[in-house]
C-alpha cells in the first residue's frame, strides 16, 4: 500500500479525499471509523465527514501494522484515538512482543519445511515393486522415523481403558 503524500493539505477533508491520499477505499475508511480506529473530525450541515489530516498518517499506521499480523483490537489499543496520545511503552512493548511471535512462526514454518520436504521425498523414493499397502506402510515407516508423523503407538488399549 502506498499512500500519497501531500505537503499542503487542507485542514479537513472529506472521505472521498481521504480515499485518495490514503489509497484505501471510502467503504474501508468507514469501517475503520466505526471500528473506532480513526475518527472523523465533525461531520458538515449536510452530513459529510471531514477527517484531519493526521488521518492520512493513522490509516498508514493502521495498514502497516495489520500487514505485520496486528489485529483490529491490538490496533485499536495502541493508537492514540483511544487513549488521546501515544503510549510509547505500551507502542514497545507490543512490536517487541509481534517480533517475538515472527520470529516463532519463522521457526514453526522452518519445521514445517522440513517435514514436507522429507515426506516429499520418502514419497518419491519409495520402492515401486510393494504393492501399494505396503508402500504407505514403507512410507510411513520413514515419515516415523524422520519424526515428521509421531511413531505409532505399541501398546494397545483394553475395553476396560487400560494399556
Amino acid at each position: 500500500m502506498h499512500f500519497k503524500v501531500n505537503l499542503f493539505l487542507k485542514c479537513h477533508m472529506r472521505i472521498g479525499e481521504l480515499a485518495e491520499l490514503s489509497g484505501l477505499t471510502a467503504s474501508r475508511i468507514r469501517f475503520y471509523e466505526a471500528s473506532g480506529l480513526v475518527k472523523a473530525v465533525e461531520r458538515t450541515a449536510n452530513g459529510y465527514r471531514d477527517y484531519s489530516p493526521e488521518a492520512v498518517s493513522i490509516l498508514a499506521i493502521i495498514d502497516s501494522a495489520q500487514r505485520a499480523g496486528f489485529s483490529l483490537d491490538q490496533i485499536r489499543q495502541l493508537l492514540p484515538v483511544s487513549k488521546g496520545s501515544w503510549d510509547h511503552d505500551e507502542l514497545l512493548k507490543a512490536l517487541r512482543q509481534k517480533v517475538a511471535d515472527i520470529e516463532e512462526m519463522q521457526k514453526r514454518l522452518k519445521q514445517n519445511r522440513a517435514s514436507l520436504l522429507v515426506a516429499i521425498e520418502s514419497i518419491e523414493n519409495r520402492p515401486m515393486d510393494l504393492n501399494c499397502t505396503e508402500r504407505t506402510k514403507w512410507v510411513m515407516g520413514k515419515l516415523s522415523e524422520n519424526g515428521v508423523v509421531p511413531k505409532p503407538n505399541k501398546k494397545t488399549r483394553t475395553g476396560n481403558g487400560r494399556t
